[in-house]
């Protein structure tokens, strides 16, 4: 969440940056300010009470041993209770008020963020390798359909629409690319592979930022206590919440495949076509915790872990920074990879890199002892490392060959077994 100093102190600043998001939030610091002026003076009065009944309590003992009468200033003590029992109750209220808004106002994109309303402004950075040279392309649903990989009935049967089986080949692959992807970025980037639970606890949801905003595209049970992780980032980072770390151990680098979970699949007006979005799919992620003024550095390289899967795929793919009005709400700096889909005749999002500030770090309690020995709050980064089936269309749609069979990439071929799917 962001920092209520940072508001009490430069108001116009955050409303002017939050402004750029092109949503409601900047309207809402007004009412935070506001609740934190009754909660401070709310505060400062009951402190100001209790100190009077301390002192006219004493005058009751002095009362009492001399045997004198105490009852006037008994029910001036007991007033006293009463308007520090209000003071608790308006305070409380203020209090309460102020932190339902901070858990819904968005995190500040940052000042190189570029400024722009929507997905039409987002700028692109990059390119790496070219398209394919295929006459007609096939999409992944017919390669799917032709080598038996991946059913969607089986899946529809199962659990619904938005679920899918993978079978055969299909599995095969996804186990491979899954293995491939863990063993990189743990063997050549130096990540520690941790294996995580998908049952979540509530605030361990509200620490990274998917609640309370998001509920609703969330899997959760009716109590509304845990939720079927919609991205390893939610339990990775909450790892550390509520933790002190030690200037040595930052920066942190952790990876975990998880399956993830949301229902926003199918929204209206996005892209639902085949697996290219799903009520469920699997996810490399990558996790980052670091200080802060390494932070944005930190973020050029993790993005550069997630390319690194296109380039030794061989898959042709852009990197674009999102602007204001598209970054994510707890982001303050995003690139998003975008892998090339011939079937689609289209770029698709296959990987989402942020840096987060002291956003998440705020709502998990997760500081570090910094070197003057100051508890300092982290920065955390991370990214998708990749997500697994659009990278999947984009192998099968990229390795084609015209009779509609399919290639797997050198790299890839000790994981799957052979060089044909």
């Amino acid at each position: 969440m962001l920092d209520i100093k940072l508001i009490r102190e430069t108001p116009d600043l955050v409303k002017e940056r939050l402004a750029t998001r092109h949503d409601d939030s900047a309207s809402m610091i007004d009412e935070v300010l506001s609740c934190d002026e009754t909660r401070r003076k709310a505060e400062t009065d009951k402190q100001q009470l209790q100190s009077q009944r301390k002192s006219t309590s004493k005058e009751i003992g002095k009362l009492r041993a001399n045997g004198e009468d105490s009852s006037g200033i008994e029910t001036e003590v007991k007033k006293l209770g009463d308007q520090i029992k209000a003071l608790d109750e308006v305070g409380g209220k203020a209090g309460a008020r102020q932190s339902e808004l901070l858990l819904t106002i968005p995190n500040l994109p940052h000042e190189s963020a570029p400024i722009g309303a929507d997905e039409d402004a987002n700028p692109v950075l990059r390119s790496w390798g070219g398209k394919p040279a295929l006459l007609k392309a096939r999409d992944h649903l017919n390669l799917a359909e032709k080598h038996g990989m991946i059913s969607f009935e089986d899946g529809a049967r199962l659990s619904g629409s938005g679920f899918a089986v993978y079978r055969g080949k299909g599995a095969r692959l996804q186990r491979a690319l899954i293995q491939f992807l863990l063993d990189l970025q743990t063997q050549e980037h130096g990540y520690e592979e941790v294996n995580v639970p998908h049952l979540i606890q509530r605030q361990c949801m509200e620490g990274t930022g998917q609640l309370p905003k998001f509920e609703d595209d969330m899997y959760g049970t009716s109590d509304g206590e845990f939720f079927l992780a919609p991205t390893a980032e939610v339990p990775v980072t909450n790892l550390y919440r509520e933790q002190l770390l030690a200037d040595a151990d930052l920066p942190i680098k952790m990876t975990a495949h998880t399956p993830c979970f949301r229902r926003e699949a199918g929204s209206a007006g996005r892209d639902n076509r085949g697996i290219i979005r799903m009520h469920q799919f699997d996810k490399v992620e990558l996790v980052q915790i670091a200080r802060p003024e390494e932070s944005l550095a930190l973020l050029e390289e993790l993005t550069g872990h997630a390319e690194a899967v296109l380039q030794k795929l061989g898959l042709h793919y852009q990197v674009i920074e999102l602007c204001t009005g598209d970054i994510g709400f707890s982001s303050c700096k995003t690139y998003d990879l975008e892998v090339w889909s011939p079937g689609q005749d289209k770029f698709l999002e296959v990987s989402s890199c942020s840096n987060f500030g002291d956003y998440q770090a705020r709502r998990m309690k997760l500081r570090y002892k910094d070197a003057e020995g100051n508890n300092t709050f982290c920065h955390t980064i991370n990214g998708s490392g990749t997500a697994l089936p659009r990278l999947l269309v984009a192998l099968l749609e990229q390795y084609q060959t015209p009779e509609g069979d399919v290639k797997i990439p050198q790299v890839l071929v000790p994981y799957y077994g052979s060089e044909m799917l």
